[in-house]
């Protein structure tokens, strides 16, 4: 039994760091609504001067009070772990790999909301009234294991950590490594305002349908992953915890932006516009989801692995540019109940152009077709990164890949390897610019991947590998650049005279989805998102210019092509346009009209109606010419006469459009089926960057149909 004797003054003469009985402690936890309903029936631990621990149930009102205990102050945790019945709870905690100690505060915190929209604390707590101690506290306050748990939110009034840290000092209540809880003092009332444990999460659709919701939420994710992780320490951690304090970067917006309840608009540091996801809130451990680092509770984190060490970058970031034999191939994953999303980069250094033209074709070990073999290469190395993290988390989600330039020619070759492989895996494809990825075999065995496949303006980049292209790096450069420049017609068929080397043409795989300007004299313009249907758009490049080439309709030459790069990017060219389909789509859902109004349809036919003349043109020209090689004449002659009926289709597709009005569905896809899905819209609506006019968004008014193309 404790002695009774007189003992030194602590806390400024307050109270005596003694042994005596005769204090009490009440408290409650409550919402920032002043409520404490939210967490009733919670079990609870008060642990006193003396090391007696005082366990009990919060009342109907998340209230409790001890009395009669050991003078001094006493350390509150509330850390029993989940024992309710729900299934997406119960398989978190009993997974596998990395099981998460998730404890019924944290679930009862899930349940409760933030009162502002921003999730910005409130100003006043109607319960501080009644309080004389009055905490805005965290979950991770309370609980013993908080890696998984968000890192600290501003707050003017947090808990007293001095105390706890001085009590420990004194071993007056707990040992100092056993340090955990609040510290409150004694004979006082004190009130807890434990913070919402909720997160965005971006919106998606599940739908293998389009949606401009995909369209634009992957456009985003698809340029992130240019950027690096932004982890610290970055590699193999010897320290208990990691952060992710980079902006801008793959783990600061999933770890520490999304996680803490904060809506990022930014990619990359330096683009001058923000855009901004559109955001679901959801509970905390229904975000996307990046794994904890806790070396105490993973034998996998422990730092004395050496290199075979697990942390979040490891698991979630794929990098092998350092690597002597790599691949300069780069990519993110990550999860939540219901989707795993990966996203894989594009061209961005020297070698990765090499590897765009190395050209030869091989075989694909899952599926059919052969590959372009630098593509195959890169998806290689980082398939077996992919497989790993989906062995582990897959548990029936949908599978949604992005990938931008190189990284969609990759991530085309994963989502085929995935939809094919042994676990047969739900795959939904979007990719911004992507070059030709494999040969017909290969797209045809590849008919039923759900693959959207996105081309801007002028971009050079789909156009290559050309169909004829199967041959190495080192043979076709330079007869490609002859080609090119002494070709006495156009790109569209400017390969006729060249020979592969065997196998089938490349070809493109999934649905195209061309985003062409429509230009007028005055200052309207506007941007419609379409599938065109012909090669004298889809295969070259898929530009809206009508240029002369002699007498036919050409794209630039592609050394030309070159200088159209801006076409290409995603942050100049792809997000701008996918947000701008976007909010087109929601103006048109919104005000009843048609996807292609009548001035646009005015203005594009009349292009494509010249377009079509041009071919016929030459196809008499052709046909009535003496040439050394008729053969060669005639089958310039049929491709001309396909094109001219392709164009026939593309007229047709138009026409349809200027009848085609939106529902909701056709925006937003599954997303629309979320309880909250009107408020997520309207949180995104409130960024002024989503209300301003912006041209590339304009609905040309009736009276510009007599204008013409500059």
């Amino acid at each position: 039994m404790p002695l009774q004797t007189p003992c030194d003054p602590l806390l400024n003469g307050k109270s005596e760091a003694c042994p005596l009985r005769g204090d009490w402690i009440s408290f409650q936890l409550v919402d920032e609504n002043g409520d404490g309903k939210p967490y009733a029936g919670l079990s609870y631990a008060l642990q006193d001067s003396a090391h007696q621990t005082y366990s009990g149930v919060l009342g109907p009102d998340g209230s409790a009070k001890v009395v009669n205990h050991y003078q001094g102050p006493v350390v509150l945790t509330i850390d029993e772990p989940y024992q309710g019945a729900e299934a997406f709870y119960k398989a978190l905690t009993q997974r596998e790999s990395y099981p998460l100690p998730i404890s019924e505060l944290q679930v009862k915190a899930e349940n409760t909301r933030f009162i502002r929209k921003d999730g910005a604390r409130v100003e006043k707590n109607p319960a501080k009234e009644k309080a004389d101690q009055f905490f805005q506290i965290e979950v991770r306050d309370l609980v013993s294991k908080s890696a998984h748990l968000p890192p600290y939110s501003p707050r003017k009034y947090p808990p007293n950590f001095s105390l706890l840290k001085i009590m420990g000092d004194l071993g007056f209540g707990p040992d100092e490594s056993l340090l955990q809880g609040i510290a409150l003092l004694p004979n006082k009332h004190s009130v807890l305002e434990v913070r919402p444990l909720r997160a965005f999460r971006p919106m998606l659709s599940k739908d293998n349908k389009f949606s401009a919701l995909n369209l634009y939420q992957l456009s985003l994710f698809a340029a992130l992953s240019y950027r690096n992780f932004g982890q610290s320490p970055d590699k193999n951690p010897i320290t208990d915890t990691v952060s992710f304090p980079l902006d801008a970067t793959v783990g600061n917006m999933f770890g520490e932006g999304m996680a803490c309840y904060k809506e990022l608009g930014k990619i990359d540091p330096q683009q001058p516009t923000a855009y901004y996801p559109l955001y679901e809130d959801v509970p905390y451990s229904k975000r996307f989801e990046i794994l904890p680092f806790d070396p105490a509770l993973y034998d996998q984190n422990k730092p004395e692995l050496g290199t075979k060490q697990e942390h979040p970058a490891k698991l979630h970031f794929f990098d092998d540019t350092e690597e002597e034999s790599g691949t300069n191939t780069q990519g993110f994953i990550t999860h939540h109940d219901e989707i795993i999303l990966i996203s894989i980069r594009g061209t961005l250094e020297g070698v990765d152009f090499l590897r765009d033209a190395d050209a030869e074709q091989i075989p694909v070990k899952v599926g059919v077709g052969k590959a372009h073999q630098g593509f195959y290469l890169a998806y290689e190395a980082i398939n077996t990164f992919i497989q790993t993290y989906l062995n582990r988390f897959h548990i029936d989600q949908k599978v949604i890949i992005c990938g931008h330039s190189l990284g969609g020619a990759i991530a085309t070759l994963l989502a085929e390897a995935l939809r094919q492989g042994t676990n047969k895996y739900d795959v939904l494809l979007y990719t911004y610019g992507s070059p030709r990825a494999g040969d017909a075999d290969f797209v045809q065995g590849a008919a039923a991947l759900a693959h959207h496949r996105m081309v801007n303006d002028n971009d050079p980049i789909p156009s290559v590998p050309a169909p004829w292209m199967n041959t190495r790096k080192s043979v076709w450069m330079s007869g490609v650049a002859l080609s090119f420049i002494t070709a006495p017609i156009g790109a569209l068929i400017f390969a006729l005279g060249l020979t592969r080397t065997g196998g089938s043409p490349y070809e493109h795989q999934g649905a195209l989805h061309h985003f062409m300007p429509v230009q007028f004299k005055g200052r309207e313009h506007s941007s419609i998102l379409w599938n065109p249907g012909c090669e004298s758009i889809e295969e070259a490049a898929c530009t809206r210019a009508v240029k002369k080439f002699g007498d036919l309709p050409d794209r630039a030459l592609f050394i030309q092509q070159l200088f159209q790069m801006k076409h290409h990017f995603m942050i100049d060219s792809y997000i701008p346009n996918a947000w701008a389909t976007l909010r087109r789509w929601q103006q048109t859902q919104e005000s009843g009209r048609t996807v292609v109004t009548k001035t646009e349809y005015d203005q594009i036919y009349y292009e494509l109606q010249e377009m079509q003349d041009r071919l016929k043109s030459k196809e008499i020209e052709l046909s009535q010419s003496y040439q050394s090689d008729r053969r060669e004449a005639q089958q310039q002659v049929n491709v001309l006469r396909a094109e001219i009926g392709r164009l026939d289709t593309s007229r047709q597709r138009l026409h349809t459009l200027t009848f085609l009005k939106l529902a909701p569905e056709d925006i937003y896809g599954s997303s629309i089926q979320a309880p909250e899905h009107d408020q997520n819209v309207e949180r995104w609506m409130a960024k002024k960057e989503n209300t301003v006019e912006v041209q590339i968004a304009m609905i040309p008014q009736a009276n510009s149909a007599k204008l013409r193309t500059a």
